[in-house]
């Protein structure tokens, strides 16, 4: 009397496949998004990172001074992380923020268009090849 197998349910994915089908899914996702999660999280982390340091190695507010540009990265105790967190606090963050501003900036142009631009370009090629009436100008 062997009977019929018994039929078990799948194994739930385990954490490595639902990583892998979280990455994969990752072009889904509009074009802010995908850029904050895939450009501005490591830039922010590094950051971070560059700033924690600092701070406890050289202190707070100095860290804060030199990331903003007030203090030279020169004149704090440890320099070798200082010239780093100067340098994030002069071209990075400013490049994180700007193109966060620009991909919003394109994303309200783009919701205000009313016509394709193919739409556009073909009625401009329209006309320019269709002949003028005399006296329109």
């Amino acid at each position: 009397m062997t009977g019929a197998p018994s039929i078990l349910p799948p194994q739930p994915p385990g954490l490595r496949r639902l990583l892998l089908r979280w990455w994969r899914s990752r072009d889904a996702l509009p074009r802010l998004q995908r850029w904050l999660l895939l450009r501005a999280v490591p830039v922010l982390v590094v950051f971070v990172v560059l700033y924690s340091v600092n701070g406890l190695l050289v202190g707070w507010t100095d860290a804060y001074n030199v990331l903003t540009g007030i203090e030279s990265p020169g004149d704090v105790s440890a320099k070798w992380c200082a010239w780093p967190l100067s340098v994030a606090g002069w071209a990075a963050l400013p490049a994180l923020i700007g193109g966060f501003v620009g991909y919003l900036v394109t994303g309200q142009i783009q919701a205000h268009r009313t016509e394709e631009l193919a739409q556009i370009i073909a009625e401009l090629s329209r006309r320019a090849t269709e002949p003028s009436e005399p006296g329109a100008d």
